[in-house]
């Protein structure tokens, strides 16, 4: 192969390879946008048990609304049926629109969607919906999973 041929094939499989990645990273800027824009319509909604509109939000109830109306991805209403569905990811391989779960005791679990930069949004109790660090020391301790839905 002489150096001509080979820049040529080394340039093609370059352009080749980068279009795929630009192609991702484009599906994940545009999640991590609808993701903004369904929390900045949200935020500060209460909590409520069963609720799943602007009068108040459970967990599970906040996550199929975002999931529904931002990422046209219909979801099951508890976060138990949540928790089957996708493929589980480690912690650190968080992609943005990854759903945590989490058991705050052992009755109860949680769920919330992971934004980027260690961050994820859920409806919390005591302050409505939200965005919390994975690292606050709650969480850390109360977190038992992360699922990937969409595909990228």
């Amino acid at each position: 192969m002489t150096k001509i041929q080979f820049l040529f094939v080394s340039l093609l499989i370059l352009l080749l390879t980068s279009c795929g990645s630009s192609k991702k990273a484009a599906a994940v800027s545009k999640v991590e946008f609808e993701l903004e824009k369904q929390y900045q319509l949200y935020k500060g909604v209460p909590y409520k048990y069963g609720g799943t509109d602007r009068r108040g939000f459970d967990c599970s109830g906040f996550v199929g609304k975002v999931y529904k109306d931002g990422l046209k991805t219909q979801l099951p209403r508890m976060t138990k049926d949540m928790a089957t569905m996708g493929k589980k990811v480690s912690k650190h391989s968080l992609k943005p629109g990854d759903l945590i779960f989490f058991r705050p005791s052992r009755k109860y679990r949680h769920v919330g969607i992971y934004v980027g930069d260690n961050l994820f949004m859920h409806s919390s109790t005591s302050k409505g919906i939200i965005k919390s660090k994975l690292d606050n020391v709650y969480w850390k301790k109360k977190f038992r999973y992360a699922k990937r839905i969409l595909i990228y």
